[in-house]
């Protein structure tokens, strides 16, 4: 096995055993607390991070509001130029930093270089366009009168994120957020402190080697108290929020409470239907990577199959037969398949899943279980369940961040199995395996996937840069990297311009005076 010597690659990054979890550009505040960030891959202690105290925060508020009146007017091209050097120093720093999201985080290597891939994909996109914010020319009703709508930068920016992926979700909000005329204020997940502190350096560099104001990017850590200041703020023009379906209630209520705007993506609970005409290989290929990559742990991850009773021997065969291929190991190994959870609360949440969907009548036909010893004594990996139920149970209604696959048989027309896909509360992610253009089209329709992404014949797991990515229901309702998600980060305003010596009023009112 060839393991990459982790150490190096810290030290690529500039991390230390003790690391400021408060910093203004690259400016560093001193903090009160210790968040430790130990490794699921091996249970050792990476490093820390000191947690943001209440003068910090005002602190890094007061920077990056100063931050904000020269950054707005700087010209978007010019924004763009920053962030086109920022996916530069990217591409060089994509092996450290790659490896430090597998090494930090549990996914393998594969997908930590993938998802650096991903920030350096939205920094192209944003360069783009920073060009092209284009506002609208629209006809009066009044002669002599011509109106327009343009747009303009928000302000400041708030990005809580969650661990799952440390790195490419705040790059999604900051390369558009920059690019708009905004400044970030970033709070990363607790379990994943030092990803967050390696991008901001990264960033942070790269506006001091352009003289631009430190207070753009700027980086806060700590618990849901720090997440309070910024959801109770009223200086934070924008909160984007990734996380639980719980966590973003509560941020929604917060920030509305204030008549703020937020920006909510939250859980998944994706399915792929599998219908006769399907091929059953690709069904075999999305399924299991959409269930076991990032050991299930994606909001995009595939939670429930659900397979036509005409196809269900031959999938649920195919997939016992895959998993029993697969390699769980250490993340950084490129021959393993599968990493660890997070951490064992992580671990816990998966048992009691499978207790639960058991306890409701499923059945398991791919056992679970914890892996012990050796190279497993972190205790975070555990093994892909594969459990039979029926959509209805409550466990299956729930989002259990895990690899469990719940298989679902469905009989009869494409419109019982799409209503058992809609039949949960989340809306993000869903799929459609089948060779069968009127299943495809209706399952694209209106009255088809109520979800913010719905795929033919590609799993429900992976988004690309170009799209908006976000869901609907419980799931939030936010759209964030492509389209045009950007509109969320400036506000919208319609001007009129009278070229006349004359005054109509609307609505042909008259006001003599």
């Amino acid at each position: 096995m060839s393991v990459i010597n982790i150490q190096a690659q810290l030290n690529l990054l500039g991390l230390s055993k003790e690391n400021s979890g408060t910093k203004i550009g690259n400016s560093t505040i001193k903090g009160d607390g210790i968040i430790p960030s130990h490794s699921p891959v091996d249970g050792s202690l990476i490093g820390s991070v000191d947690t943001t105290t209440k003068e910090g925060y005002q602190a890094v508020m007061k920077s990056a509001e100063e931050a904000f009146q020269s950054w707005r007017v700087t010209p978007a091209p010019l924004r763009g130029e920053i962030v086109r050097q920022f996916g530069e120093r990217l591409r060089t720093l994509k092996a450290p930093l790659g490896a430090l999201v597998s090494y930090e985080m549990g996914k393998s290597l594969q997908e930590g270089l993938g998802e650096v891939q991903e920030m350096i994909d939205i920094c192209d996109f944003a360069v783009g366009l920073s060009r092209q914010l284009h506002g609208l020319t629209m006809h009066s009703e009044r002669p002599g009168h011509r109106m327009y709508e343009q747009y303009h930068p928000l302000g400041i920016v708030g990005i809580i994120s969650a661990f799952n992926f440390p790195v490419a979700v705040w790059s999604w909000n900051t390369a558009l957020a920059m690019i708009c005329g905004d400044v970030c204020v970033w709070k990363p997940s607790e379990k994943t402190p030092l990803c967050g502190v390696a991008c901001q350096k990264i960033l942070a560099d790269v506006l001091e080697e352009n003289n631009i104001h430190a207070g753009v990017s700027s980086l806060i850590n700590g618990n849901y108290t720090v997440g309070e200041w910024m959801t109770e703020d009223p200086r934070m023009a924008l909160i984007s929020a990734t996380g639980s379906i719980r966590m973003g209630k509560i941020v929604a209520q917060k920030v509305a409470a204030r008549l703020g705007k937020s920006l909510l993506e939250l859980g998944g609970n994706n399915a792929i239907i599998v219908t006769p005409d399907a091929d059953l290989k690709m069904t075999l290929m999305g399924a299991v990577f959409g269930a076991v990559g990032t050991a299930g742990q994606r909001c995009t991850s595939t939670r429930r199959l659900i397979v036509h009773s005409s196809k269900y021997e031959a999938v649920k065969e195919a997939l016992i037969k895959a998993y029993g291929q697969l390699k769980i190991g250490n993340p950084l190994d490129a021959t393993m398949h599968m990493g660890p959870l997070i951490d064992t609360d992580s671990v816990n949440n998966y048992l009691n899943a499978i207790e639960k969907a058991k306890a409701e009548g499923g059945k398991v036909i791919v056992s679970g279980g914890v892996l012990e010893g050796g190279a497993y004594s972190s205790g975070c990996y555990v093994k892909p369940a594969i459990i039979e139920a029926e959509n209805h149970f409550d466990i299956v209604q729930e989002e259990t961040f895990a690899p469990i696959l719940y298989l679902i048989k469905y009989e009869g027309e494409l419109h019982n199995a799409i209503g058992i896909q809609n039949g949960v509360k989340q809306g993000l992610s869903s799929a459609i395996m089948t060779n069968n253009l009127r299943e495809a089209e209706a399952f694209l329709s209106v009255a088809g996937s109520d979800c913010g992404i719905a795929n033919v014949n590609i799993g429900t797991s992976g988004a690309e840069i170009g799209g908006a990515f976000g869901g609907e229901k419980e799931t939030g309702g936010g759209r964030e990297s492509g389209s045009d998600a950007w509109k969320v980060y400036m506000r919208r305003q319609t001007n009129t311009i009278n070229y006349t010596a004359e005054l109509p009023l609307a609505q042909g009112i008259t006001f003599d005076l």
